[in-house]
This record gives C-alpha cells, sequence and structure tokens, in this order.
C-alpha cells in the first residue's frame, strides 16, 4: 500500500499527469499555426515566439501568455509546438521570472499536451504521453547553457514536438494590482548535429516528515544506475525555505565522489560539476537533503506547496547518442546503512549572509548571490575562447566627421545599416548653475533645444542622411539602438527616457519617467544615463544615474519588473554597488549586461534578468573614471576613461580589451587634436570604433592599422592572397561564423592563378637574366680556347683572373648568386607598407650591417602627447 501511495505522490509531484483524449499531432500544429496567440500586449515574446539567429540556429520563446493566478500555490501550465519537424537541439536556457512573483518552473518535452487551451490548470495534467524534464528554474537562477557539442535532442522521429511550461506561483499577493505575468524561458536552438545528447537525472525524496523545531533531519536518496555510462556536467538543488544544503555522489565500491553541494537558499541554477564525474553501470547515486524545522508548529510533508518542502537533486548528463537516454529518476534508498560513511560536508549547511544574497522586494526576500566563489561559472565554450587580436586602432585622419557642427556630443549608436547616429546638447551646456541641490532643472525658462539634436550621417564621408529631436529635448544624454531602428534616448534635465520612431520627426512611441521631476521609485528617475534593450526579449534596461545607483528593468511595454545596485560605500566599492552607472552595453551571446561605474573607475557584469553580479574588469590604466563601454560580437570590449584627477598620470584614451579575460589589447588616441572628456564610445563588427567628446564637441573615427596596411599592399601590387585567406579565418572566429566553403575555394583558386602567374614571370625573368650568361660564358670559352693554342703556358692566369672578374660583377658580394628573393617573398618578408628593398647582394641571411638602419622607408613619428584640460 505504500509503495502504490509513493507512486501516487510521484506522479503527482514530478509529472502532474492526467490521461486525457488523443488529440491528432495535425490539429495541434494547426493550432500553432493559425492561433496568433490572443495573448496580452505585455507578453514580451509571445506575438513572435521563433526568432531567428542564423541559418541553422533560431530563439524559441516560450512564455505565459498574461495570466493573473487568483491563489497562493497555483500551477499553471502552457504548451507550444515545435515550429519545425527535422531535429534539432537546445543548447541554451535562458529564463525571464522573478522570484518575486513565481516561486519556480518547469519545462518539459513531450509529444502531447494534455490541453489544447492557451494555458490551464496543471492539476489536469501536462503531458498525456510521457513527458522529460528539459530545465528546471527558481530563485532568480541565471542563464543555463549546455557545453560545445551537448544539446537535448527534440524534433525529428524520435524527439518531443511540444515543450510544455509550467510555473508554480507560490504567494500572489504580488497580484494585488491585477497585473499579468509573462513568465517563462527562452531556448537557443540548433539544427547542427550534437554528438552528445543531454538528459536529465532526477533524485527526490518522497516520504521524508520534518518535525517542528530546530531537529536536524536528513533527507536520503539512493539508487543502483544499471545503463550504459554517463557523463555529469551541471547540477542543481531544490528545497523550500528549510532546507540548508544538498549534496549529491557517485559511490563506487567505498569511495563517495562529490558531484555537487550547494545551498537552496542560493539562487537555484544549473552549476557547473567541479570535476566532471563518469557514472557506469553498478555505480551508485545518492544524494542528501538537510532540513531544519525551526519556526514551524507543526510537520512538514513533501509536497507540492510553498508550506511543504521537497528534495530535489537534478544532474545534468551527457551520452553518446546511440545509447542516450533522455530522463531518468531516482526516489528510492536502496542502502539506508551506507549513508553512515557520508562524507561528513554532506550535513554541514552552507551559511547564506543576508547582506550578500537577500534583498528586500516587496513581500519577498529576493536571492541575490554576489559572494564570487558562489557564482555560477558556465562551461566554456570554444567561442568563449577569443582569438587572439593583432590589430591596433588609429584615427582616421581623412574622416570629415571631426568638423560637424555639434553641441555637447553625449551619446553615439550604429543603426541597423551601420550608420552613425549623434546624439548633442546643441547650445544648451551643462554647468554648474543646470540643477538645485535637489536635483531639478533650473533652466526650464529656456525652453527645448531649438536645432535637431540627433544626426544619423554617412560613417564612410559624415555626410548628414536624416536629423530629428527638434524642441524636444533640454539635456541629452544617453543613445542606443534596437534591433527594429528605434531610438532610446535619455535627458538628464527631463529625467526621462524616450523611445522614438526614427523615421518620423520626434515621433515619442514610449516615455519612462515624469517630466522635470526626480525620484527613486518604479515611476521616476533622476538623471537617468543611458538605455540598452535585448533584441531576444525586449526587456529594457535604464542606467539611472547621476543620483540614483541603480539598474532598472522594464519589460517591453514598459512596466517595472526590478532594479538592483546602490551607491557606494566609502571604502572599497563592492559587487552591486554604484558610483553613476553611466553607459550600458548587453553581450547578448553571454547573457551579460555590462555597466561603466563610472566614478568607481570599472566595468561591472550582470546577469541582465537577475542582477546577480558576474565579473568586474579595472585597470590602473582606466585611472578614476570609466566614461563609456561598448561590446561586438566575438569577444571584444571597448571602452573610454576619464580626465586624470589632480596628481594622477594616466592618460585619457580609449581601451580595446578580451571580454572573457579583461586584457588590455590595445590602447588609442587621436591625432588631430586630444580627447577632452570622450562621453560615449560604439564599436562596429568590422573594428571601426566612434568616440563622442562631449567638451571637443566632436567625434572622432577610430580604424584598424591592419586593414589599412592590406590595402596599401594590395596598391602596391604584390601578392597578397595569403593575408586575404587569413583575413577571412580570423574574421569569421572573431564573429563566430564558419569559413564559408565557397569562399575559401574561390579564394584557392585565385591564388593557383596568381601563384601560375607569378611562376611565369620567374621563368621568364630567370630566361632573360641567364641568357647573357651563356653568351659570355661562350665568349669566354672561345676566347680561350684560341689563346691555349698561341699562348698556352700564360693564358691560364690571365684567363682565371678575367673570368673572375666577369662572374664576380654578377654574383655581387655574396657568394650565394643572384637573389631576388626579397622580390618574391611572401607577406613574412613585407614591411608595414608591403614593399622590402630590392637585394642583389647576397641571401636574406647576409645582409649588409652597415646599411641595417635603411631597410624601413617609413618612418611614422609618434603621435603628439594630449593635452591636458581642466574641463
Amino acid at each position: 500500500m505504500a509503495g502504490l501511495v509513493n507512486n501516487l505522490l510521484i506522479l503527482f509531484l514530478v509529472l502532474r499527469n492526467s490521461c486525457l483524449g488523443f488529440r491528432s499531432p495535425l490539429s495541434a500544429f494547426k493550432r500553432y499555426k493559425d492561433n496568433a496567440r490572443f495573448f496580452s500586449n505585455e507578453c514580451l515574446g509571445n506575438n513572435r515566439p521563433v526568432i531567428s539567429l542564423g541559418p541553422s540556429d533560431f530563439a524559441l520563446d516560450i512564455r505565459m501568455p498574461g495570466v493573473t493566478p487568483k491563489q497562493s500555490d497555483t500551477y499553471l501550465c502552457m504548451s507550444l509546438r515545435l515550429p519545425v519537424d527535422e531535429e534539432a537541439y537546445v543548447v541554451d536556457f535562458k529564463p525571464h521570472a522573478s522570484m518575486e512573483t513565481v516561486h519556480h518552473m518547469l519545462l518539459f518535452g513531450c509529444n502531447m499536451p494534455s490541453s489544447n487551451e492557451d494555458y490551464w490548470d496543471c492539476d489536469e495534467g501536462t503531458c498525456t504521453d510521457k513527458s522529460n524534464i528539459l530545465y528546471a528554474w527558481a530563485r532568480n537562477a541565471p542563464p543555463t547553457r549546455l557545453p560545445k557539442g551537448v544539446g537535448f535532442k527534440v524534433g525529428g522521429e524520435t524527439g518531443s514536438k511540444f515543450f510544455v511550461l509550467q510555473v508554480h506561483y507560490g504567494d500572489v499577493s504580488a497580484f494585488r494590482d491585477k497585473h499579468t505575468d509573462c513568465s517563462g524561458v527562452t531556448l537557443h536552438l540548433t539544427h547542427q548535429k550534437q554528438p552528445l545528447i543531454a538528459g536529465m537525472y532526477l533524485m527526490m525524496s518522497v516520504n521524508t516528515i520534518i518535525p517542528p523545531g530546530p531537529k536536524v533531519v536528513n533527507a536520503d536518496i539512493a539508487c543502483h544506475y544499471k545503463r550504459y555510462p554517463m557523463h555529469l556536467f551541471a547540477y542543481r538543488v531544490h528545497t523550500h525555505r528549510l532546507g540548508k544544503v544538498v549534496s549529491g555522489y557517485r559511490v563506487r565500491g567505498n569511495e563517495w565522489t562529490l558531484i555537487g553541494r550547494q545551498s537552496p537558499q542560493l539562487p537555484q541554477a544549473f552549476y557547473p560539476v567541479e570535476h566532471p564525474v563518469d557514472v557506469n553501470y553498478g555505480d551508485i547515486l545518492a544524494a542528501r537533503c538537510v532540513f531544519s524545522g525551526e519556526g514551524r508548529t507543526t510537520d512538514t510533508h513533501i509536497g507540492g506547496t510553498a508550506s511543504d518542502e521537497m528534495c530535489n537533486f537534478y544532474i545534468m548528463y551527457y551520452m553518446e547518442a546511440k545509447h542516450a537516454s533522455s530522463y531518468m529518476t531516482c526516489t528510492q534508498n536502496i542502502k539506508p546503512d551506507m549513508f553512515g560513511s557520508i562524507p561528513e560536508e554532506a550535513n554541514i549547511p552552507i551559511p547564506v549572509k543576508s547582506d550578500m544574497s537577500m534583498m528586500t522586494h516587496g513581500h519577498h526576500e529576493e536571492a541575490k548571490n554576489t559572494d564570487e566563489t558562489s557564482l555560477m561559472k558556465q562551461p566554456k565554450r570554444e567561442e568563449e575562447e577569443v582569438l587572439d587580436q593583432d590589430f591596433h586602432l588609429e584615427e582616421t585622419v581623412d574622416w570629415p566627421g571631426v568638423n560637424l557642427k555639434l553641441g555637447q556630443v553625449s551619446g553615439l549608436a550604429l543603426d541597423p545599416n551601420n550608420n552613425l547616429v549623434i546624439f548633442h546638447r546643441g547650445d544648451r551646456v551643462w554647468d554648474g548653475n543646470s540643477f538645485d541641490s535637489r536635483f531639478v532643472y533650473q533652466q526650464r525658462g529656456l525652453g527645448p533645444i531649438e536645432l535637431n539634436t540627433i544626426l544619423t550621417v554617412d560613417p564612410s564621408n559624415a555626410a548628414v542622411l536624416h536629423s530629428t529631436g527638434k524642441n524636444l529635448f533640454y539635456l541629452p544624454h544617453g543613445l542606443s539602438i534596437d534591433k527594429d531602428g528605434n531610438y532610446w534616448v535619455t535627458d538628464v534635465a527631463l529625467h526621462q527616457v524616450f523611445k522614438l520612431d526614427p523615421h518620423g520627426q520626434g515621433s515619442t512611441l514610449m516615455t519612462l519617467g515624469r517630466a522635470m521631476q526626480p525620484g527613486s521609485d518604479q515611476n521616476h528617475f533622476c538623471q537617468p544615463t543611458d538605455v540598452a534593450v535585448d533584441p531576444v526579449t525586449g526587456n529594457i534596461y535604464v542606467s539611472d544615474g547621476y543620483c540614483n545607483s541603480r539598474i532598472v528593468q522594464f519589460s517591453t511595454n514598459g512596466m517595472f519588473i526590478m532594479q538592483w545596485g546602490e551607491e557606494s560605500s566609502l571604502d572599497k566599492p563592492k559587487p552591486g554597488q554604484f558610483s553613476i552607472p553611466h553607459s550600458l552595453t548587453l553581450v547578448p551571446e553571454f547573457g551579460q549586461l555590462c555597466v561603466a561605474d563610472r566614478e568607481n573607475g570599472r566595468i561591472q557584469c550582470f546577469r541582465p534578468d537577475t542582477g546577480e553580479f558576474v565579473r568586474e574588469i579595472k585597470h590602473k590604466l582606466f585611472g578614476k573614471e570609466v566614461f563609456a563601454v561598448s561590446y561586438v560580437p566575438g569577444g571584444v570590449l571597448y571602452a573610454v576613461n576619464g580626465m586624470p584627477y589632480p596628481g594622477d598620470t594616466e592618460l585619457v584614451q580609449g581601451f580595446v580589451m578580451n571580454f572573457f579575460s579583461g586584457e588590455i589589447i590595445d590602447t588609442f588616441i587621436p591625432v588631430r587634436k586630444s580627447f577632452e572628456m570622450p562621453h560615449d564610445i560604439v564599436a562596429s563588427e568590422d573594428r571601426t570604433v566612434y568616440v563622442g567628446d562631449a567638451h571637443a564637441r566632436t567625434v572622432w573615427k577610430f580604424a584598424s592599422t591592419e586593414k589599412m596596411e592590406h590595402r596599401s599592399v594590395k596598391k602596391a601590387g604584390i601578392e597578397v592572397q595569403e593575408i586575404k585567406e587569413a583575413e577571412t579565418i580570423i574574421e569569421a572566429k572573431l564573429k563566430n561564423k564558419p569559413v564559408s566553403t565557397e569562399s575559401l575555394k574561390e579564394q584557392k583558386k585565385q591564388h593557383m592563378v596568381q601563384q601560375t602567374s607569378t611562376g611565369v614571370s620567374l621563368v621568364l625573368i630567370t630566361t632573360l637574366l641567364i641568357i647573357p650568361v651563356v653568351v659570355l660564358s661562350a665568349i669566354a670559352l672561345f676566347i680561350r680556347w684560341r689563346k691555349t693554342r698561341v699562348y698556352r703556358d700564360d693564358a691560364d692566369n690571365k684567363l682565371e683572373t678575367s673570368s673572375g672578374r666577369i662572374f664576380g660583377r654578377l654574383k655581387g658580394k655574396g657568394s650565394g648568386g643572384l637573389n631576388l628573393g626579397n622580390f618574391f617573398a611572401s607577406r613574412k618578408g613585407y614591411s608595414r607598407k608591403g614593399f622590402d628593398r630590392l637585394s642583389t647582394e647576397g641571401s636574406d641571411q647576409e645582409k649588409d650591417e652597415e646599411d641595417a638602419t635603411d631597410s624601413e622607408e617609413e618612418y611614422t613619428p609618434p603621435p603628439p602627447a594630449p593635452v591636458s584640460s581642466a574641463s
């Protein structure tokens, strides 16, 4: 009887299935295609659930369709059909939820959902057939990315055809205002066949009872493993409020090998297994949850409500495709006695510091782990290994953009056509008289700026293509452009953020904040500095700002979601603290939002959907200020600093950094004039960088000298095919794109043609040089023969001397003979401009040391030192 009860409980907690009538896949697919999903406009991604990420990759946005749960501990489900019939592989999970409203989420894969409604109560079940757990989320866990070559297989003949999202709404007091919820997860899928198939192994206690009081209770689970080998790479723990620590092990013989150990009160992410563990046939998998009944007055049982408890240890694994099993469970304890030898660490609670991991948001204490030792370190993928960038940025001195008639340049961005967009202040200046002590703008009587403050210019010749923004702004600051080309700007005098139609004359699509009203709540800003818009979710991030120290997140339609950050402490600033968060850049390929923390002289990066601190980038060369930051796909980060404080020696300059290591690759400064207050920076994928200067009232353009050299070599008419091939491969790696096979074939074909041409030229020149040598040799032999007959005894010495002079002149100084090697050299022998001296004097290894200083034909003087400014 007990076994029957346990089995029923398992079905209720894990799958929550019930058998419903069979519905044909055709009707379900028709529902997917025809149903425009009459979802609330507040749902961020459901109006466009499929997003192309390239020829073989796409994103699938799975969201609740604007639901409002009526009572606590409501489980709601919704389904989405896989939009393709062929096999696909899930390689990345990006959650969109807050523990303020959602207790946990589960994502299942199956072939038939339990309902054809837009959403339904999960008590009706999740799937009518067998379902597999693909993903689990709780407590503001960050995104989960799988190792390279590993994916959850879906579609095709054997993979799941549907995704079912289950969301548990614990305490629904957050819905008193009757707002709707669109929590969910974005999947990154690829059609590229993955050699290793991912799966989920769930270990779960089903019969633990926790008595009230401080008594410690252990929940133990253990099962024999009797399948093909699997390789464990990530784990996740889950309990409710009473859990102190959860640990999982592989037991082989008498040896306990740790899989993972974590506090369930920290973000319940999938953490990487520190030392990957292999599990073979006959091993035992074991897990222990440690609970305390403190604060309870009655027994606490395992159950599905927030007041119940759970003891779950999730394991992500991969197996060879031919043996893959996508989902396994363990709910027993086959060997209770063996837990007497469990490592002592499994019994020691992991302390959670309230000042580091908890934030108060309304009625909830929200986990926010900023302890670097507890941060989730995702398994490193190949694309994170950035190629060593061997290039240097120099000002494009012939670019006329520096002569544009501009006011204080505050913001820069690139539109979808790669045109440069400039946000400037016209005739308005931000000075000591602009604001009072309460940050209220004091020059409102001047009215808005009467000039067009937004200019779109051609990046090649700086011609103004379009202008707008007249009579809209008082003191412009930040500018960004979303994937649809909309302008997002901030005005520090108005204390507002605006979304503008780029094609209309100042047509405002959205406004956040209250005009001329500084504040720090959900509806007010205080001198906001910048905006970033997630290209996948549409979420809006605002850095706020000069008088607030926070990042504020809004939904795509402007609903407040969350905020994080606080003012820096007097001593060393901590993670998540700001002193003027001045500039934002999104790193969507790796799920991070980076902030130029201006007065703290550093860059901080966070998980954008949770506000979880990830890393800090700080260098002595930054000095005391970092004004702006810009990211380019492929792992390159650009930044500019501020003027040094009195007594400091750091230059005002730009920086190129490896995003993953934080290492400075290059620094750059302008040649014409000097940086005075470089206020914003933006970079394109071809390594063109623009810097806008507020005090110099100009915009500089910088380009890679590597590309300039290639162009000069081409102009010189010398073989450059090897450089082109290398450049193609390098750019492809930096962009994480495969090198086109057709492109390489065409390059090889051209290379062969050029080699043939070079070979013909070499034969022709050699032939022309050999002919006179042969003629001279014949003449010499003839003379010798004639003289031998008349002057046999005396002619030998003279003839040797004469021949030596003739051939000596042809050979030159060295003994290596004719040397045209430098003329036909490969690129390795080229100078910066593509030329080397034509040498006929010995081999490359036997240079004339006296002439060595002449080997460089061009001397480049060092750039002038920047002029200091009091601004």
